[in-house]
């Protein structure tokens, strides 16, 4: 490899890897913009699996029972 190979070759990496970081610098920015003007359509992939119950929620609620209540009906 001589010297005017070895400067083709340099020349276009250092071309390259710019041009790749203008294109991800293009992305960045298109998908800023889109974020902040986007509208959800209310489609969910996944369903909501719920959430945690806290500890202070837990001693609140009561233990479920299988016993039926005496209920009288008029």
């Amino acid at each position: 490899m001589d010297i005017e190979q070895a400067a083709n070759f340099m020349s276009g990496s250092i071309l390259v890897m710019i041009g790749l970081i203008v294109i991800v610098a293009g992305v960045v920015t298109i998908n800023n913009i889109i974020y902040k003007h986007w509208k959800s359509f209310g489609w969910k992939i996944f369903p909501d699996t719920g959430r945690f119950a806290e500890p202070t929620e837990i001693s609140k609620t009561s233990e479920p029972s299988l016993e039926k209540k005496n209920e009288q009906r008029v």
